[in-house]
């Protein structure tokens, strides 16, 4: 999926030796510089190991637009994204190192909130003023579906605050995780429940 203007990176090698990684760490950046000074990249993305798996985070000039858990299939999160948002996207680390360094201290208990700027544009309406709440909700606490119906106004709202949590597409970085049922019960999760209850033991042991 590492393209520059829809071209294959694969096709920029083509007809050349196997290059080294470091060549090839080279070259990447020497891409994501180009098409930044070219104003091609529209987004970048990049993937990281955490506890709770393998994690793309992919980012706009304005901000990170979309954490995805490898369960959700990757490289489908990347073909939505060429949908939604541009299909001029790039693999460039460089560009979501605070992310994934703050993401990083996260699991290693070492950071509480994420001051990353974000790009909320995946989201609208009643799912985007509820996923604008979540960041209150403070680490190792939580709160019922139904107290943050209350908070964005629309207290009989329960299913559709549920939904907007559901289809967050920051997650952790925008703690979706940490709303519950009413009666304690985990609720859905898009990383999974295993991922959720991970990442609730983890701000409660801290």
């Amino acid at each position: 999926m590492d393209t520059v203007g829809g071209r294959e990176i694969s096709g920029l090698l083509a007809g050349t030796a196997l290059p080294s990684a470091d060549r090839m760490r080279r070259l990447h950046r020497r891409l994501e510089e180009n098409s930044r000074r070219a104003g091609i990249l529209d987004v970048a993305y990049t993937t990281i190991d955490t506890p709770v798996g393998t994690l793309l985070l992919a980012a706009t000039e304005r901000g990170l637009i979309r954490v995805a858990y490898d369960r959700e299939d990757l490289d489908r999160a990347l073909e939505i994204l060429g949908t939604k948002v541009s299909p001029r996207i790039l693999r460039a680390p460089q560009r979501l190192s605070v992310a994934a360094r703050q993401i990083h201290e996260y699991f290693g208990r070492t950071r509480k909130a994420f001051d990353v700027p974000v790009d909320p544009s995946l989201s609208n309406g009643f799912r985007r003023a509820v996923q604008g709440t979540l960041p209150r909700i403070g680490y190792g606490t939580t709160r019922s579906y139904r107290q943050v119906a209350v908070t964005v106004g629309h207290p009989q709202a329960v299913r559709a605050v549920a939904t907007a949590c559901a289809t967050n597409p920051l997650p952790i970085v925008v703690p979706c995780h940490r709303v519950v049922r009413t009666d304690g019960g985990l609720g859905g999760y898009i990383g999974g429940l295993t991922a959720k209850s991970a990442l609730l033991e983890l701000e409660a042991a801290a």
